[in-house]
């Protein structure tokens, strides 16, 4: 398999939520808010981030100052994403149905779970794509901000299940 040597700027980006699970009731449920607001491709996304941290735990012995040993710890993955738009996809896709008090519905409600993908696009080679994808996606905050002299913005942080990168080279 060829390598993939592109690189990519934001602005060649794609972000796109998918459906995680379409049998489950968490991805029922990031379906109906991903579909009824039209949310497939996320539009005026800014400052996207993703975290992957691993808790590595050292062990020394008494009288060495370098570690002897390094044991692998819980992975961790999260997120952050800006956002130069409001529609209320993204507060949705955090509380569910919990966002329409008339909702109905017994607690407790299910919270949407989703994947996020992001792909990286050449334009100069339209075959070579890198494409990063965090499945079973929970939002975790919310933020909305409204400046007097900037743009408003919203922001959510996220935590997701798994990672995976994919590099296609044509």
């Amino acid at each position: 398999m060829a390598v993939n040597t592109s690189v990519f700027t934001g602005a060649d980006a794609v972000l796109a939520l998918a459906i995680d699970d379409p049998n489950s009731v968490e991805g029922t449920e990031a379906q109906t808010v991903i579909e009824g607001l039209e949310l497939g491709a996320v539009g005026r996304a800014t400052d996207v981030e993703v975290y992957v941290t691993t808790d590595l735990r050292t062990f020394h012995e008494i009288g060495k100052r370098l570690p002897t040993q390094l044991h692998q710890g819980n992975i961790n993955i999260s997120g952050k994403i800006g956002r130069a738009y409001i529609n209320g996809g993204l507060l949705s896709l955090l509380l569910g149905k919990y966002v329409d008090p008339n909702s109905g519905g017994s607690d407790p409600l299910p919270q949407p779970s989703f994947n996020l993908v992001m792909a990286g696009l050449n334009p100069a080679f339209p075959n070579n794509t890198s494409v990063v994808t965090v499945r079973g996606v929970k939002l975790e905050n919310w933020a909305f901000a409204m400046p007097e002299d900037d743009f408003i913005m919203e922001s959510v942080t996220f935590k997701g299940m798994a990672i995976t990168v994919t590099d296609a080279a044509g």
